[in-house]
């Protein structure tokens, strides 16, 4: 059981699968794992215009904007739907094929992908709080940081900035988080992960 802090300029930048822009890779299980044998995968792109979303066979995937007006997603035989800042995680199967939109502007977007059978995830918004303790349900719980906070667990006491995630590692844990700015509210994504079956 452990929390650290993963900086974002630690992230990885890689190409998408479809090869259209690149994404920021901030985590994947197994360690190491590509495209095509990830576990789990949490990624950041940012959609600077209109086309198909990469495909990804077994895979469900949950979209979130960070940033910019929105995106409208256009499955095929389907109605379309329109996500913004304010939209609650849209979960939605990743080989299902779909175009994507952006009427009003390029977006950034936050991934999170799980291979069915092998893992499961729950991606929830928190904000307007100063702090908030967070508990350890599943194998490992990442939060993105939307502002700077000071988050404690045990005897590990760490800063993060905004743009930042925290790794909490095992479950029965808790971290407490609260901004550093008193007076601003706490603010996160938080994305949990369980693993259902081994690679």
């Amino acid at each position: 059981m452990s929390l650290t802090l993963l900086p974002q300029s630690g992230f990885s930048v890689m190409p998408w699968k479809n090869g259209g822009g690149t994404t920021i890779e901030i985590a994947v299980s197994p360690h190491g794992a590509g495209l095509d044998d990830f576990d789990w995968r949490v990624s950041m792109a940012r959609v600077e215009g209109s086309g198909p979303f990469s495909r990804f066979a077994d895979i469900d995937r949950c979209l979130c904007v960070l940033g910019g007006a929105g995106i409208v997603l256009k499955p095929l035989e389907r109605g379309s739907v329109t996500l913004t800042q304010d939209s609650p995680p849209y979960v939605f199967p990743a080989d299902l094929a779909l175009d994507a939109d952006v009427p009003d502007g390029p977006i950034t977007d936050l991934n999170v992908m799980v291979r069915r059978g092998r893992a499961r995830s729950f991606v929830s918004r928190m904000h307007g709080t100063q702090s908030l303790t967070v508990s350890g349900m599943a194998d490992v719980t990442l939060m993105l940081l939307s502002t700077d906070a000071r988050a404690v667990c045990g005897a590990t006491v760490l800063s993060a900035q905004s743009g930042d995630v925290l790794r909490l590692d095992g479950r029965d844990v808790s971290c407490t988080l609260a901004a550093q700015d008193a007076s601003v509210p706490l603010g996160l994504i938080l994305i949990e992960l369980w693993q259902t079956a081994q690679s």
